[in-house]
């Protein structure tokens, strides 16, 4: 039986590779795609939503949920550099706009409720539509089957600030609510999804140019591939996403420890940063499933070998 999941994404480059692995994967059933905002606006999140899912063209077409304004405390950050004026390597895809969206977080709700256990959700971005969702109906939280986040980091190594990784940085009350709440969390911290890297040679990897996903992961991934390079002189890319959409379908290739977490939520120098409770004698409940490791040297190859897979799914 395929899985039930939602993703749940800010629609960045590394969300789209993601959406590309798993769209046609026929183990899973995924019943929604929801945007939020975080690398890009709100508004240019739902763009994304809708350029990926039609450029893709899945056979199964999930339900699409639109991302509402950021908090008013969402630090402003500016991802252009690295990501393009759109998130997507300023590939400027057109879409036709929705005439009547539905907004995340009540898409999440009505699903849970409709498939109450049955449903997992893969959250790729800042974990505000989750925590929103629970916050309009608490009784969400015993419905859904687990929550994979990617976000935090074990070592207070920082990707946005010197000690905090972008999703938890972006929403750090969303991050808190969420870990903190009582639904079946797994955690894929930044110190583990970096640590697969993807060098230009992933170019030669990619499907064929004559398939959708091919075509499209070589329209927006060389803007990072150059970004990288010019801005931060790094010769390879994080696909954070990919890689915690690695944790859905490929969870051996991870090691798991049940930790007590909690995120930062006000500090000066340390909002959003990921605190674990380390004490020989912890006073604070374990929480959280976080992941420890990845076998690093096999995971390249899973992702690549997803995204041929997925090409080979396309409908005609």
């Amino acid at each position: 039986m395929a899985r039930k999941v939602i993703i749940d994404c800010d629609m960045g480059i590394d969300d789209a590779v993601a959406l590309s692995m798993l769209l046609f994967d026929s183990r899973l059933e995924i019943l929604a795609v929801t945007a939020t905002a975080g690398c890009v606006t709100a508004g240019q999140a739902n763009h994304n939503l809708q350029a990926i899912i039609a450029e893709l063209d899945p056979a199964r077409y999930p339900r699409l949920g639109t991302a509402s304004p950021a908090a008013d405390d969402a630090p402003a950050v500016n991802t252009q550099y690295l990501f393009g004026a759109d998130g997507l390597g300023n590939s400027d895809f057109e879409v036709s706009q929705l005439q009547h969206g539905h907004q995340s977080e009540k898409l999440i709700g009505d699903i849970l409720r409709s498939e109450p256990d049955d449903v997992s959700i893969l959250c790729l971005g800042p974990p505000t539509n989750v925590a929103n969702a629970f916050r309009r109906d608490p009784t969400l939280v015993a419905l859904v089957d687990r929550i994979i986040l990617t976000g935090g980091s074990t070592i207070a190594k920082g990707n946005v600030t010197p000690a905090a990784e972008f999703n938890f940085y972006f929403d750090p009350k969303s991050a808190r609510e969420v870990i903190k709440s009582k639904a079946a969390t797994i955690l894929l911290p930044l110190d583990i999804t970096e640590q697969v890297a993807f060098g230009f040679g992933m170019i030669d990897d990619l499907p064929l140019d004559s398939t959708r996903t091919g075509d499209f992961l070589r329209q927006i991934l060389p803007f990072a591939f150059r970004a990288y390079r010019q801005q931060l002189g790094l010769e390879s890319i994080p696909l954070n996403a990919a890689v915690g959409a690695l944790a859905l379908i490929e969870p051996q290739l991870f090691e798991f420890e049940t930790m007590a977490a909690d995120v930062e939520t006000q500090g000066e120098l340390t909002r959003g940063v990921l605190v674990l409770d380390r004490r020989p004698q912890t006073e604070w409940r374990p929480n959280v499933d976080v992941a420890t490791s990845v076998r690093e040297d096999v995971a390249y190859q899973f992702v690549i070998d997803q995204l041929v897979a997925s090409s080979n799914q396309e409908s005609p």
